[in-house]
């Protein structure tokens, strides 16, 4: 699979992780499939990890003015 991650959402980011997690629970895979999927495990946990981190951001940066109303902060 040498799909772009940068096209995938973060739901089916994880849904093909989960999906590789159970593969390789199951022990059904021969050896280089294994690796094969590991490498694209440890690929899409990066991406999900690196796109957490970019929602956190922007949540952190939403604030509460003085009147109540929420704005976002700029993250220049």
């Amino acid at each position: 699979m040498t799909e772009d991650l940068s096209q995938l959402s973060f739901e089916d980011a994880l849904a093909q992780l989960e999906e590789i997690v159970r593969q390789l629970e199951g022990g059904q895979l021969r050896l280089q499939d294994a690796i094969a999927s590991y490498e694209r495990g440890a690929a899409l946990r990066r991406y999900c990890d690196t796109k957490l981190n970019e929602a956190d951001a922007r949540v952190q940066a939403i604030i509460q003015r003085a009147d109540g109303a929420l704005e976002t902060k700029s993250m220049d």
